[in-house]
């Protein structure tokens, strides 16, 4: 399960192809704005609404999170991952997790006004483990 969560983030994160009315091909840009990433990324797992969901795991609410107050600590969850919540260092830039944390800290009924910045995020994200063979 995590390792198709990992593909499906992953999968939406990177640009992708679309057919127009006409049958070719459009390219469809990378998510930017945190909406964007939360309902390329975050959504399937934690739902439109934000108020996360239970079923083969638990997957926690993001809707009105006294845990989103300091900004550390959905950074570190973001790109570090924590249960089987895969991070997403590597696969998002530290822009768009930004962009991410900072629409979580803003929306579904939290309030936590301070942007998160890439540099913030910087500081905290840990780099990708290097693949071995």
């Amino acid at each position: 399960m995590k390792r198709f969560v990992l593909i499906a983030a992953l999968m939406a994160a990177l640009p992708a192809a679309a057919q127009d009315s006409a049958g070719g091909v459009v390219r469809v840009g990378k998510p930017v704005t945190g909406e964007q990433v939360y309902g390329a990324v975050c959504q399937a797992c934690h739902m439109a609404d934000a108020k996360g969901a239970t079923g083969a795991g638990t997957v926690p609410a993001l809707a009105s999170n006294p845990r989103l107050a300091g900004a550390a600590y959905p950074i570190m969850v973001v790109t570090g991952g924590k249960g089987a919540m895969p991070g997403f260092s590597g696969m998002l830039s530290n822009a768009q997790m930004a962009e991410a944390v900072t629409y979580i800290r803003t929306h579904f009924g939290n309030s936590y006004a301070k942007p998160v910045t890439e540099a913030d995020v910087a500081k905290i994200a840990k780099p990708p483990p290097a693949a071995s063979h």
